[in-house]
Protein backbone atom coordinates (compact mmCIF):
# COMPACT_ATOMS: atom_id res chain seq x y z
CA UNK A 1 0.00 0.00 0.00
CA UNK A 2 1.61 3.15 -1.22
CA UNK A 3 1.43 6.74 0.73
CA UNK A 4 -1.64 8.25 -0.73
CA UNK A 5 -1.94 12.35 -0.53
CA UNK A 6 -1.44 13.72 2.72
CA UNK A 7 -4.96 14.07 4.40
CA UNK A 8 -6.58 14.85 7.55
CA UNK A 9 -8.79 11.97 8.94
CA UNK A 10 -11.98 12.83 11.23
CA UNK A 11 -13.56 9.29 13.01
CA UNK A 12 -16.80 10.43 14.45
CA UNK A 13 -20.19 9.08 15.03
CA UNK A 14 -19.61 5.67 17.26
CA UNK A 15 -17.86 5.02 20.36
CA UNK A 16 -13.68 5.30 20.39
CA UNK A 17 -11.76 3.35 22.91
CA UNK A 18 -8.27 4.85 23.54
CA UNK A 19 -6.72 2.60 26.43
CA UNK A 20 -5.86 5.98 27.85
CA UNK A 21 -6.89 5.68 31.30
CA UNK A 22 -7.63 9.73 31.66
CA UNK A 23 -9.69 9.97 28.86
CA UNK A 24 -10.71 6.02 28.09
CA UNK A 25 -13.64 7.09 25.53
CA UNK A 26 -14.15 10.10 23.21
CA UNK A 27 -16.59 10.79 21.12
CA UNK A 28 -14.00 11.69 18.17
CA UNK A 29 -10.85 11.93 16.91
CA UNK A 30 -8.86 14.07 14.30
CA UNK A 31 -5.60 12.17 12.53
CA UNK A 32 -3.00 14.71 10.47
CA UNK A 33 -0.69 12.15 7.72
CA UNK A 34 -1.31 9.30 9.91
CA UNK A 35 -0.48 10.51 13.53
CA UNK A 36 -3.19 11.48 15.73
CA UNK A 37 -3.50 15.11 16.60
CA UNK A 38 -6.59 15.92 19.17
CA UNK A 39 -8.88 13.80 20.38
CA UNK A 40 -12.34 14.76 22.42
CA UNK A 41 -16.01 16.35 21.93
CA UNK A 42 -17.18 15.51 18.56
CA UNK A 43 -18.07 19.29 18.14
CA UNK A 44 -14.80 20.54 19.12
CA UNK A 45 -13.35 17.94 16.55
CA UNK A 46 -15.43 18.82 13.77
CA UNK A 47 -14.66 22.19 14.40
CA UNK A 48 -10.53 21.92 14.24
CA UNK A 49 -11.36 20.00 10.83
CA UNK A 50 -13.23 23.17 9.64
CA UNK A 51 -10.15 24.72 10.30
CA UNK A 52 -7.29 23.00 8.87
CA UNK A 53 -9.66 21.80 5.62
CA UNK A 54 -7.89 25.06 3.55
CA UNK A 55 -4.77 23.71 3.95
CA UNK A 56 -5.19 20.08 2.85
CA UNK A 57 -8.33 17.21 2.31
CA UNK A 58 -10.55 16.29 5.43
CA UNK A 59 -11.55 12.55 4.96
CA UNK A 60 -14.63 11.69 7.63
CA UNK A 61 -14.97 8.11 8.80
CA UNK A 62 -18.37 7.66 10.06
CA UNK A 63 -18.67 4.61 12.23
CA UNK A 64 -22.24 4.90 11.96
CA UNK A 65 -22.65 3.01 15.68
CA UNK A 66 -19.62 1.09 15.93
CA UNK A 67 -16.69 1.09 18.39
CA UNK A 68 -13.52 2.51 17.17
CA UNK A 69 -10.23 0.89 19.19
CA UNK A 70 -6.19 1.25 18.78
CA UNK A 71 -5.47 -1.84 16.40
CA UNK A 72 -4.86 -5.03 17.75
CA UNK A 73 -1.21 -5.96 17.82
CA UNK A 74 -0.10 -9.68 17.39
CA UNK A 75 2.49 -9.89 19.55
CA UNK A 76 3.78 -13.13 18.47
CA UNK A 77 2.96 -14.57 15.34
CA UNK A 78 5.44 -16.17 12.89
CA UNK A 79 4.29 -13.94 9.93
CA UNK A 80 6.00 -15.76 6.91
CA UNK A 81 5.73 -19.16 8.47
CA UNK A 82 1.61 -18.76 8.84
CA UNK A 83 1.61 -17.13 5.39
CA UNK A 84 3.64 -19.51 3.50
CA UNK A 85 1.48 -22.02 5.32
CA UNK A 86 -1.91 -21.18 3.52
CA UNK A 87 -0.14 -22.69 0.41
CA UNK A 88 1.41 -26.09 2.04
CA UNK A 89 -0.86 -28.93 2.57
CA UNK A 90 -3.44 -28.05 5.69
CA UNK A 91 -3.38 -30.97 8.07
CA UNK A 92 -5.03 -28.19 10.99
CA UNK A 93 -8.34 -29.63 11.35
CA UNK A 94 -7.98 -33.73 9.99
CA UNK A 95 -9.35 -35.78 13.25
CA UNK A 96 -8.10 -38.79 11.58
CA UNK A 97 -4.84 -39.82 10.22
CA UNK A 98 -6.53 -41.36 7.30
CA UNK A 99 -7.54 -38.08 6.22
CA UNK A 100 -4.13 -37.02 6.91
CA UNK A 101 -2.73 -39.84 4.35
CA UNK A 102 -5.47 -38.96 2.29
CA UNK A 103 -4.41 -35.56 1.54
CA UNK A 104 -1.12 -36.04 1.37
CA UNK A 105 -1.65 -38.54 -1.10
CA UNK A 106 -3.32 -36.13 -2.93
CA UNK A 107 -0.59 -33.72 -3.17
CA UNK A 108 1.62 -36.60 -3.92
CA UNK A 109 -0.15 -36.98 -7.09
CA UNK A 110 -0.06 -33.54 -8.55
CA UNK A 111 3.80 -32.76 -6.97
CA UNK A 112 5.85 -31.89 -9.53
CA UNK A 113 8.87 -33.85 -10.46
CA UNK A 114 11.93 -32.88 -7.70
CA UNK A 115 9.70 -31.33 -5.70
CA UNK A 116 8.59 -31.97 -1.55
CA UNK A 117 5.24 -32.34 -0.52
CA UNK A 118 5.09 -30.01 2.86
CA UNK A 119 2.82 -29.91 5.26
CA UNK A 120 1.80 -27.95 8.30
CA UNK A 121 -0.74 -28.23 11.76
CA UNK A 122 -1.18 -31.90 11.87
CA UNK A 123 -2.17 -32.94 15.93
CA UNK A 124 -2.24 -36.45 16.68
CA UNK A 125 -3.96 -35.56 19.81
CA UNK A 126 -7.23 -35.12 17.58
CA UNK A 127 -7.05 -38.33 15.90
CA UNK A 128 -9.92 -40.21 16.97
CA UNK A 129 -8.38 -43.42 14.78
CA UNK A 130 -5.72 -44.07 17.07
CA UNK A 131 -4.28 -44.55 20.25
CA UNK A 132 -3.56 -41.25 20.88
CA UNK A 133 0.43 -42.29 19.75
CA UNK A 134 3.01 -40.58 17.34
CA UNK A 135 2.95 -41.50 13.65
CA UNK A 136 5.71 -42.68 11.65
CA UNK A 137 7.55 -43.19 8.44
CA UNK A 138 5.75 -45.95 7.14
CA UNK A 139 2.01 -44.75 6.92
CA UNK A 140 3.55 -41.80 4.40
CA UNK A 141 5.38 -44.39 2.49
CA UNK A 142 2.28 -45.95 1.65
CA UNK A 143 1.08 -42.84 -0.23
CA UNK A 144 4.27 -41.85 -1.17
CA UNK A 145 7.22 -44.00 -1.58
CA UNK A 146 9.02 -41.88 -4.11
CA UNK A 147 7.96 -38.38 -3.18
CA UNK A 148 9.85 -36.50 -0.24
CA UNK A 149 7.58 -35.82 2.29
CA UNK A 150 8.07 -33.17 5.34
CA UNK A 151 4.99 -32.60 7.70
CA UNK A 152 5.45 -29.88 10.56
CA UNK A 153 3.34 -30.74 13.98
CA UNK A 154 1.43 -27.49 14.87
CA UNK A 155 3.35 -26.40 17.00
CA UNK A 156 6.45 -26.44 14.99
CA UNK A 157 8.41 -28.66 17.54
CA UNK A 158 7.98 -31.68 15.89
CA UNK A 159 8.10 -33.44 12.44
CA UNK A 160 7.26 -35.97 10.49
CA UNK A 161 8.06 -37.56 7.30
CA UNK A 162 8.54 -40.53 4.96
CA UNK A 163 11.48 -42.67 4.27
CA UNK A 164 12.30 -40.95 0.93
CA UNK A 165 12.90 -37.28 2.81
CA UNK A 166 15.06 -39.59 5.38
CA UNK A 167 16.96 -40.83 2.60
CA UNK A 168 17.73 -37.30 0.67
CA UNK A 169 18.80 -36.20 4.26
CA UNK A 170 20.90 -38.72 4.92
CA UNK A 171 19.71 -40.07 7.54
CA UNK A 172 20.04 -43.43 9.35
CA UNK A 173 20.89 -45.90 12.25
CA UNK A 174 24.28 -44.04 13.12
CA UNK A 175 22.97 -40.42 13.10
CA UNK A 176 23.23 -38.91 16.32
CA UNK A 177 20.93 -35.83 17.29
CA UNK A 178 22.16 -32.49 17.57
CA UNK A 179 22.17 -30.78 21.37
CA UNK A 180 19.17 -29.90 22.42
CA UNK A 181 16.87 -32.49 19.99
CA UNK A 182 15.50 -36.06 19.23
CA UNK A 183 15.40 -38.59 16.96
CA UNK A 184 12.52 -40.48 16.95
CA UNK A 185 13.44 -44.51 16.31
CA UNK A 186 11.61 -47.99 15.77
CA UNK A 187 12.69 -51.02 17.62
CA UNK A 188 15.62 -51.64 15.64
CA UNK A 189 17.47 -48.25 16.81
CA UNK A 190 16.55 -46.53 12.89
CA UNK A 191 14.99 -43.20 12.27
CA UNK A 192 11.49 -43.93 12.25
CA UNK A 193 10.06 -40.74 10.40
CA UNK A 194 10.36 -38.19 13.62
CA UNK A 195 12.35 -35.35 14.33
CA UNK A 196 11.78 -33.44 17.24
CA UNK A 197 13.61 -29.66 18.46
CA UNK A 198 16.81 -29.40 17.02
CA UNK A 199 16.68 -32.25 15.27
CA UNK A 200 14.84 -31.13 12.62
CA UNK A 201 17.50 -29.05 11.52
CA UNK A 202 19.10 -32.39 10.25
CA UNK A 203 16.84 -32.05 7.10
CA UNK A 204 15.53 -28.77 6.97
CA UNK A 205 18.65 -27.82 4.83
CA UNK A 206 17.65 -30.33 2.18
CA UNK A 207 14.00 -29.10 2.01
CA UNK A 208 13.74 -26.76 -0.85
CA UNK A 209 13.80 -23.01 0.32
CA UNK A 210 11.23 -20.33 -0.35
CA UNK A 211 13.54 -17.35 -2.00
CA UNK A 212 13.04 -13.25 -1.59
CA UNK A 213 10.77 -12.68 -4.39
CA UNK A 214 8.19 -15.30 -3.59
CA UNK A 215 8.65 -14.82 -0.15
CA UNK A 216 7.67 -10.79 -0.73
CA UNK A 217 4.91 -11.90 -3.01
CA UNK A 218 3.29 -14.28 -0.02
CA UNK A 219 3.78 -11.21 2.67
CA UNK A 220 1.92 -8.44 0.19
CA UNK A 221 -0.74 -11.15 -0.39
CA UNK A 222 -1.65 -11.90 3.27
CA UNK A 223 -1.58 -8.64 4.36
CA UNK A 224 -4.87 -8.23 3.89
CA UNK A 225 -6.14 -10.66 5.59
CA UNK A 226 -4.71 -9.41 8.71
CA UNK A 227 -6.52 -6.18 8.27
CA UNK A 228 -9.52 -8.18 7.81
CA UNK A 229 -9.01 -9.18 11.34
CA UNK A 230 -8.25 -5.69 12.87
CA UNK A 231 -4.37 -6.25 12.84
CA UNK A 232 -1.91 -3.43 12.34
CA UNK A 233 1.23 -4.58 14.78
CA UNK A 234 3.23 -7.81 14.83
CA UNK A 235 6.01 -9.24 16.43
CA UNK A 236 7.51 -11.60 14.31
CA UNK A 237 10.31 -14.31 15.71
CA UNK A 238 11.82 -14.80 12.36
CA UNK A 239 15.11 -14.72 10.54
CA UNK A 240 16.69 -13.66 7.49
CA UNK A 241 14.30 -14.11 4.74
CA UNK A 242 11.06 -12.23 6.73
CA UNK A 243 13.19 -9.47 7.28
CA UNK A 244 14.99 -9.00 3.93
CA UNK A 245 11.12 -9.34 2.19
CA UNK A 246 9.62 -6.64 4.83
CA UNK A 247 12.32 -4.57 3.95
CA UNK A 248 11.75 -4.55 0.34
CA UNK A 249 8.15 -4.08 1.11
CA UNK A 250 9.17 -1.22 3.74
CA UNK A 251 10.87 0.52 0.99
CA UNK A 252 8.40 0.50 -1.72
CA UNK A 253 5.35 1.82 0.41
CA UNK A 254 3.46 -1.69 0.87
CA UNK A 255 4.22 -2.98 3.99
CA UNK A 256 0.86 -2.46 5.63
CA UNK A 257 1.95 -3.15 8.59
CA UNK A 258 3.89 -2.21 11.96
CA UNK A 259 6.28 -5.03 12.25
CA UNK A 260 8.94 -5.53 15.24
CA UNK A 261 11.12 -8.56 14.30
CA UNK A 262 12.57 -10.48 17.35
CA UNK A 263 15.64 -11.78 15.13
CA UNK A 264 17.18 -15.03 15.60
CA UNK A 265 19.44 -15.51 18.49
CA UNK A 266 22.14 -17.17 16.14
CA UNK A 267 22.21 -14.14 14.41
CA UNK A 268 22.68 -12.00 17.18
CA UNK A 269 26.72 -11.52 16.66
CA UNK A 270 26.36 -10.45 12.82
CA UNK A 271 23.24 -8.49 14.23
CA UNK A 272 25.62 -6.18 16.14
CA UNK A 273 28.07 -6.15 13.90
CA UNK A 274 25.93 -4.37 12.00
CA UNK A 275 25.04 -1.67 14.00
CA UNK A 276 21.36 -3.56 15.15
CA UNK A 277 19.47 -2.46 18.22
CA UNK A 278 16.45 -2.33 19.56
CA UNK A 279 14.21 0.12 18.61
CA UNK A 280 16.67 0.49 14.99
CA UNK A 281 14.60 1.10 11.73
CA UNK A 282 11.68 2.72 10.17
CA UNK A 283 7.97 3.89 11.03
CA UNK A 284 6.79 0.41 9.96
CA UNK A 285 9.50 -1.97 10.67
CA UNK A 286 11.57 -2.10 13.43
CA UNK A 287 14.17 -4.28 15.22
CA UNK A 288 12.60 -5.77 18.69
CA UNK A 289 14.18 -8.37 19.99
CA UNK A 290 16.42 -11.52 19.94
CA UNK A 291 14.81 -14.68 20.26
CA UNK A 292 15.97 -17.84 22.16
CA UNK A 293 14.77 -20.85 22.49
CA UNK A 294 15.23 -22.84 26.02
CA UNK A 295 12.62 -25.86 25.92
CA UNK A 296 10.23 -27.77 23.08
CA UNK A 297 6.70 -27.78 23.75
CA UNK A 298 3.56 -29.24 25.16
CA UNK A 299 1.86 -31.64 22.58
CA UNK A 300 5.52 -32.77 21.42
CA UNK A 301 6.39 -33.75 25.29
CA UNK A 302 9.49 -32.04 24.97
CA UNK A 303 8.27 -28.95 27.61
CA UNK A 304 10.99 -28.81 30.03
CA UNK A 305 8.92 -29.72 33.32
CA UNK A 306 10.15 -30.25 36.87
CA UNK A 307 8.20 -33.15 37.38
CA UNK A 308 7.40 -35.79 34.48
CA UNK A 309 4.65 -36.02 31.72
CA UNK A 310 2.13 -37.65 33.26
CA UNK A 311 2.14 -41.53 31.17
CA UNK A 312 5.81 -41.18 30.18
CA UNK A 313 8.62 -42.37 32.70
CA UNK A 314 11.00 -40.11 33.33
CA UNK A 315 10.17 -37.87 30.66
CA UNK A 316 11.02 -34.37 32.10
CA UNK A 317 11.42 -32.39 28.44
CA UNK A 318 14.32 -31.01 26.90
CA UNK A 319 16.32 -28.05 27.77
CA UNK A 320 17.64 -27.15 24.40
CA UNK A 321 20.10 -24.78 25.63
CA UNK A 322 22.66 -25.56 28.82
CA UNK A 323 21.59 -23.24 31.20
CA UNK A 324 24.98 -21.08 31.06
CA UNK A 325 24.29 -20.91 27.51
CA UNK A 326 21.29 -19.46 28.18
CA UNK A 327 23.00 -16.81 30.73
CA UNK A 328 25.46 -16.13 28.51
CA UNK A 329 22.88 -15.33 25.78
CA UNK A 330 20.50 -13.54 27.93
CA UNK A 331 23.65 -11.62 28.93
CA UNK A 332 24.94 -10.85 25.89
CA UNK A 333 22.03 -9.68 24.03
CA UNK A 334 21.55 -7.13 26.90
CA UNK A 335 25.27 -5.64 26.60
CA UNK A 336 24.60 -5.65 23.02
CA UNK A 337 21.81 -3.26 23.49
CA UNK A 338 19.12 -6.00 21.95
CA UNK A 339 15.90 -7.01 24.24
CA UNK A 340 16.02 -10.73 24.88
CA UNK A 341 13.10 -12.98 24.19
CA UNK A 342 13.25 -16.46 25.28
CA UNK A 343 10.74 -19.22 24.13
CA UNK A 344 9.66 -21.37 27.43
CA UNK A 345 6.60 -23.69 27.93
CA UNK A 346 6.88 -25.89 30.76
CA UNK A 347 7.39 -24.71 34.24
CA UNK A 348 11.49 -25.54 34.84
CA UNK A 349 11.99 -23.78 31.76
CA UNK A 350 9.75 -20.07 33.15
CA UNK A 351 11.69 -20.70 35.71
CA UNK A 352 15.46 -20.57 34.54
CA UNK A 353 14.88 -17.83 32.09
CA UNK A 354 12.99 -16.11 34.84
CA UNK A 355 16.54 -16.71 37.11
CA UNK A 356 18.36 -15.75 33.82
CA UNK A 357 16.89 -12.28 33.77
CA UNK A 358 16.84 -11.81 37.23
CA UNK A 359 20.98 -12.31 37.44
CA UNK A 360 21.61 -10.21 34.17
CA UNK A 361 19.28 -7.28 35.35
CA UNK A 362 21.63 -4.67 35.87
CA UNK A 363 22.55 -4.93 31.92
CA UNK A 364 19.17 -4.76 30.33
CA UNK A 365 17.15 -3.10 32.86
CA UNK A 366 19.50 0.75 33.05
CA UNK A 367 19.49 0.45 29.28
CA UNK A 368 15.69 0.34 29.21
CA UNK A 369 14.86 -3.11 27.55
CA UNK A 370 12.12 -4.84 28.12
CA UNK A 371 12.89 -8.89 28.64
CA UNK A 372 9.65 -10.97 27.81
CA UNK A 373 9.19 -14.73 28.17
CA UNK A 374 6.87 -15.96 25.26
CA UNK A 375 4.08 -18.30 26.03
CA UNK A 376 4.48 -18.46 29.66
CA UNK A 377 2.45 -21.88 29.31
CA UNK A 378 2.53 -23.37 32.72
CA UNK A 379 4.22 -22.03 36.12
CA UNK A 380 5.54 -22.92 39.44
CA UNK A 381 3.32 -21.25 41.60
CA UNK A 382 6.41 -19.06 43.42
CA UNK A 383 7.12 -17.83 39.84
CA UNK A 384 3.93 -15.80 39.53
CA UNK A 385 4.97 -12.70 40.98
CA UNK A 386 8.26 -12.67 39.41
CA UNK A 387 7.22 -11.37 36.15
CA UNK A 388 6.10 -8.09 38.24
CA UNK A 389 9.08 -7.90 40.79
CA UNK A 390 11.84 -8.60 37.61
CA UNK A 391 10.10 -6.30 35.15
CA UNK A 392 9.05 -9.20 32.54
CA UNK A 393 7.16 -8.87 29.66
CA UNK A 394 4.24 -12.06 29.31
CA UNK A 395 3.57 -12.81 25.93
CA UNK A 396 1.47 -15.43 25.50
CA UNK A 397 -1.70 -16.64 23.06
CA UNK A 398 -4.72 -17.03 24.99
CA UNK A 399 -6.36 -19.27 22.11
CA UNK A 400 -3.67 -22.07 23.58
CA UNK A 401 -5.75 -22.16 26.51
CA UNK A 402 -8.57 -23.11 24.65
CA UNK A 403 -7.23 -25.82 22.36
CA UNK A 404 -4.46 -27.34 24.30
CA UNK A 405 -6.56 -27.68 27.56
CA UNK A 406 -7.26 -31.48 26.75
CA UNK A 407 -3.59 -32.31 26.50
CA UNK A 408 -3.00 -29.83 29.76
CA UNK A 409 -5.20 -31.85 31.68
CA UNK A 410 -3.74 -35.40 30.46
CA UNK A 411 -0.25 -34.47 30.76
CA UNK A 412 0.36 -32.20 33.51
CA UNK A 413 -2.34 -32.82 35.29
CA UNK A 414 -2.99 -30.41 38.42
CA UNK A 415 -0.23 -28.73 37.46
CA UNK A 416 -2.42 -26.84 35.03
CA UNK A 417 -3.96 -24.57 37.79
CA UNK A 418 -1.25 -22.42 36.67
CA UNK A 419 -0.94 -23.11 33.09
CA UNK A 420 -2.06 -19.57 30.61
CA UNK A 421 -2.37 -18.11 33.99
CA UNK A 422 -3.57 -14.97 33.08
CA UNK A 423 -5.60 -13.49 35.74
CA UNK A 424 -2.97 -14.68 38.40
CA UNK A 425 -0.23 -12.78 36.45
CA UNK A 426 -2.52 -9.61 35.56
CA UNK A 427 -3.26 -9.35 39.72
CA UNK A 428 0.37 -8.99 40.64
CA UNK A 429 0.84 -6.19 38.12
CA UNK A 430 2.71 -7.64 34.76
CA UNK A 431 2.93 -6.84 32.00
CA UNK A 432 0.42 -9.15 29.76
CA UNK A 433 1.32 -8.92 25.82
CA UNK A 434 -1.52 -10.94 23.50
CA UNK A 435 -0.94 -12.38 20.26
CA UNK A 436 -1.52 -15.55 18.36
CA UNK A 437 1.31 -17.73 17.61
CA UNK A 438 -0.05 -18.15 14.03
CA UNK A 439 0.07 -20.49 11.88
CA UNK A 440 -0.12 -22.92 15.63
CA UNK A 441 -3.30 -21.57 15.77
CA UNK A 442 -5.23 -18.43 14.09
CA UNK A 443 -4.00 -15.32 13.95
CA UNK A 444 -7.89 -13.58 14.63
CA UNK A 445 -7.62 -11.26 17.26
CA UNK A 446 -11.25 -12.14 18.30
CA UNK A 447 -10.93 -15.32 18.67
CA UNK A 448 -7.88 -14.21 20.97
CA UNK A 449 -10.67 -12.13 23.17
CA UNK A 450 -13.01 -14.75 23.75
CA UNK A 451 -10.71 -17.47 25.22
CA UNK A 452 -8.93 -14.86 27.40
CA UNK A 453 -12.71 -13.61 28.73
CA UNK A 454 -14.27 -17.33 28.58
CA UNK A 455 -11.48 -19.83 28.79
CA UNK A 456 -14.20 -21.73 26.44
CA UNK A 457 -14.22 -23.66 23.05
CA UNK A 458 -16.57 -22.31 20.91
CA UNK A 459 -20.18 -24.05 22.07
CA UNK A 460 -19.28 -23.19 25.95
CA UNK A 461 -16.96 -26.45 26.73
CA UNK A 462 -16.46 -26.39 29.35
CA UNK A 463 -19.77 -24.76 31.41
CA UNK A 464 -17.92 -22.09 33.47
CA UNK A 465 -14.15 -21.89 31.69
CA UNK A 466 -11.30 -24.21 31.92
CA UNK A 467 -9.86 -23.19 35.42
CA UNK A 468 -12.29 -20.09 35.33
CA UNK A 469 -10.55 -18.08 38.38
CA UNK A 470 -7.90 -17.15 35.18
CA UNK A 471 -10.33 -15.49 33.14
CA UNK A 472 -9.59 -11.71 32.28
CA UNK A 473 -12.22 -8.91 32.04
CA UNK A 474 -12.44 -7.49 28.18
CA UNK A 475 -10.84 -4.53 29.02
CA UNK A 476 -7.54 -6.92 30.37
CA UNK A 477 -7.86 -8.80 27.45
CA UNK A 478 -8.18 -5.30 25.02
CA UNK A 479 -5.33 -4.19 26.87
CA UNK A 480 -2.99 -6.92 26.47
CA UNK A 481 -3.69 -6.85 22.64
CA UNK A 482 -3.04 -2.91 22.46
CA UNK A 483 -1.03 -0.91 24.81
CA UNK A 484 0.34 -4.15 26.47
CA UNK A 485 1.83 -5.70 23.02
CA UNK A 486 2.75 -1.77 22.77
CA UNK A 487 5.14 -1.62 25.82
CA UNK A 488 6.58 -5.19 24.75
CA UNK A 489 7.46 -3.61 21.71
CA UNK A 490 8.98 -0.43 23.25
CA UNK A 491 6.24 1.87 21.63
CA UNK A 492 4.05 2.70 23.89
CA UNK A 493 2.99 6.32 23.21
CA UNK A 494 3.35 5.59 19.59
CA UNK A 495 1.05 2.48 19.28
CA UNK A 496 -1.32 0.86 21.05
CA UNK A 497 -3.32 3.76 21.98
CA UNK A 498 -5.66 6.19 20.64
CA UNK A 499 -3.80 9.44 21.81
CA UNK A 500 -2.47 12.49 20.36
CA UNK A 501 0.85 11.66 18.87
CA UNK A 502 -0.09 8.26 18.00
CA UNK A 503 -0.10 6.47 14.96
CA UNK A 504 -3.45 6.43 13.83
CA UNK A 505 -3.99 2.98 13.39
CA UNK A 506 -7.50 1.39 14.51
CA UNK A 507 -9.32 -1.41 14.51
CA UNK A 508 -13.42 -0.98 13.97
CA UNK A 509 -15.77 -3.35 15.37
CA UNK A 510 -19.46 -3.52 14.95
CA UNK A 511 -20.32 -2.71 18.91
CA UNK A 512 -18.64 -1.81 22.06
CA UNK A 513 -16.83 -4.90 23.39
CA UNK A 514 -16.87 -3.72 26.90
CA UNK A 515 -20.41 -3.37 27.10
CA UNK A 516 -20.79 -6.83 25.30
CA UNK A 517 -22.03 -9.52 27.59
CA UNK A 518 -19.60 -12.46 28.08
CA UNK A 519 -22.01 -14.92 25.92
CA UNK A 520 -22.28 -12.52 22.89
CA UNK A 521 -18.34 -12.13 22.69
CA UNK A 522 -17.66 -14.57 19.62
CA UNK A 523 -20.16 -12.99 17.36
CA UNK A 524 -17.92 -9.64 17.50
CA UNK A 525 -16.81 -8.72 14.24
CA UNK A 526 -14.19 -6.11 12.65
CA UNK A 527 -16.25 -4.09 9.81
CA UNK A 528 -13.27 -1.68 9.07
CA UNK A 529 -9.44 -1.45 9.94
CA UNK A 530 -7.30 2.12 9.29
CA UNK A 531 -3.79 2.24 8.96
CA UNK A 532 -1.93 4.97 8.92
CA UNK A 533 -4.58 7.02 8.61
CA UNK A 534 -5.87 5.46 5.68
CA UNK A 535 -9.10 2.67 5.36
CA UNK A 536 -7.27 -0.24 4.60
CA UNK A 537 -10.48 -2.60 4.81
CA UNK A 538 -13.97 -2.51 4.99
CA UNK A 539 -16.57 -5.03 5.56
Amino acid sequence: MRKTTAHWLLVYGGTILTQDGTSPRVEALLARDGVIVATGPRDDMESLARHWAAEMPVKALDLEGATAMPGFIDAHIHLLGWASSLDRVPLGNATTRAEIVRRVASAVGSALPGSWVQGWGWDHSLWDDTDGGFPDASVLDAVAPDVPVWLRRKDGHMAWMNSKAMSLAGLNAGTEAPPGGLIGRDVHGAPNGLLFENAMELVDHVVPAMDLATAINTLRRRVTDLHRMGVTGVHIPEGRLTFQALQDLDAMGELGLRASMMLPFDTLSQCVDAGLRTGFGSERLRVGHVKLFVDGSLGSETAAMFDPFIGSAGNRGVLTMTLDQLHDGVALASRSGIAPAVHAIGDRANSVVLDAFEATRELWHPAGLRPRIEHVQVLHVDDVPRFRKLGVVASMQPIHATQDMDQVDRLWGDRGRYAYAFASLAATGAVLAFGSDAPVETPDPLVGVVAAVTRQRPGGDPPGGWYPEERLTIGQTLAAYTIGAAFAGGDEGRLGQLIPGARADLAIVDRNPVRTPMEDLSSLRVVATVFDGEVVYRA
